[in-house]
């Protein structure tokens, strides 16, 4: 074991906790300039509650450890897609590892994709399933914290930018019921 005999710099994000890799994980090289996880690709969840008149007033956001890729912003739970897995199939474990989401308490409604070629990210609209109660939670390293959030209160948080610029879409969707 060895001791460090300097201590870490305050403003240095704490050292990224060690992961065991899945199948599926890694990063794949873009046409956009940019690399992206999953090597099958990656899907998440936006799982929203709707009010007693049937209107979507929350939803589930996960706000990203500072170590991982654009770390400190929010988006939705998610992840690598496995090579055996559907979109939703991988959304929907991705929620449940992240943020303690039982896939039993879903409704899907629809998946809306950004395919960039090579690399596709899915986005699976969900609802919280009639009758169900979900307290949604940070249950592993990535997360800083999970919670429901209020639909006019998403543009104002550090939102991840992909998510940031299909909110508005995304948003139409779970209104919409699909």
């Amino acid at each position: 074991m060895t001791i460090p005999t300097t201590p870490r710099d305050p403003g240095e994000p704490p050292p990224r906790p060690a992961r065991h890799l899945q199948p599926g994980d890694g990063w794949v090289e873009c046409a956009c300039g940019r690399r992206h996880w999953g090597l099958h690709g990656a899907a998440g969840l936006l799982l929203g509650r709707r009010d007693g008149l049937g209107v979507v007033r929350e939803v589930v956001l996960q706000h990203r450890a500072p170590w991982s890729d654009q770390g400190g912003t929010w988006g939705v739970p998610g992840g690598a897609v496995g090579p055996d897995e559907t979109p939703v199939e991988g959304a929907l474990r991705e929620a449940r590892e992240e943020a303690g989401i039982d896939p039993a308490t879903v409704r899907v409604l629809g998946e809306r994709v950004l395919d960039h070629g090579p690399w596709r990210y899915t986005t699976v609209v969900a609802e919280l399933a009639e009758g169900s109660v979900l307290e949604p939670r940070a249950t592993d390293p990535e997360s800083v914290e999970v919670r429901w959030v209020g639909v006019e209160d998403v543009p104002a948080l550090p939102l991840l930018p992909a998510f940031a610029d299909a909110w508005p879409a995304l948003r139409a969707a779970l209104d919409d019921g699909r």
